[in-house]
């Protein structure tokens, strides 16, 4: 198959290009600076921001299924008191928003979007740590957040939403999933969420569901 991630050069992209080449798929990587990433057979690097139509419009022909894994990559504390240096806070809903009109335009349907344990259908399984935690050092990504899963929801494409709980940069694969919110540990490698991803792409039968996903 033939897959676009978009967001590639994040931890959690990263790690979706390489579950993706390491089941033989062709992969398109587009990020800012996608041209940083490490050569590899089947990958192909696109510079460009995915919050512009005419970025999408040039790249979607021709792909079998998106991956989005788009977030703020800065320390949140920092992001919190003195904003991100280069990524806006509303980016997940406005490349989603463009992505949903491109990939209508170009005929793509399948789309795996990664958002966050906690936002949706997850809302109200927080605890109060987390929901104070939220609302302290994330709250405007997570506003985002919401956003981006409304624009998909409200969408005619073949959707799924992955919500993994907080990330690690673990070797474990182990990961346990779930589409009513259950969780077993309150962590998660992201090599194991790209392996969600990857199974996602691969068996598309979980038409507009959320995945929680935790280790």
């Amino acid at each position: 198959m033939n897959i676009l991630v978009i967001g590639a050069t994040g931890g959690s992209g990263r790690a979706v290009c390489d579950a993706l080449l390491d089941r033989g798929h062709r992969v398109t990587a587009l990020a800012r600076r996608a041209s940083t990433l490490p050569v590899r057979h089947g990958l192909e690097p696109v510079d460009g921001d995915a919050t512009r139509r005419e970025t999408l419009d040039r790249i979607l022909p021709g792909h079998d299924a998106v991956v989005v894994t788009l977030g703020i990559s800065e320390p949140v504390l920092r992001v919190r008191l003195r904003g991100a240096k280069g990524t806006p806070d509303d980016v997940r809903s406005r490349a989603t928003e463009q992505l949903i009109r491109a990939a209508r335009a170009a005929g793509v349907r399948r789309v795996v979007v990664q958002s966050s344990y906690g936002v949706g259908q997850t809302r109200d399984q927080l605890g109060f740590v987390d929901r104070a935690l939220f609302s302290l050092l994330i709250k405007p990504q997570i506003f985002d957040t919401e956003l981006q899963e409304m624009l998909l929801r409200g969408s005619d494409l073949d959707w799924t939403i992955v919500q993994p709980v907080y990330l690690t940069d673990d070797e474990s694969s182990e990961h346990f999933t779930s589409t009513d919110g259950t969780t077993r540990l309150r962590r998660v490698a992201r090599r194991a969420v790209a392996q969600v991803h990857a199974d996602l792409v691969e068996r598309p039968e979980m038409i507009a569901e959320t995945v929680s996903v935790s280790g």
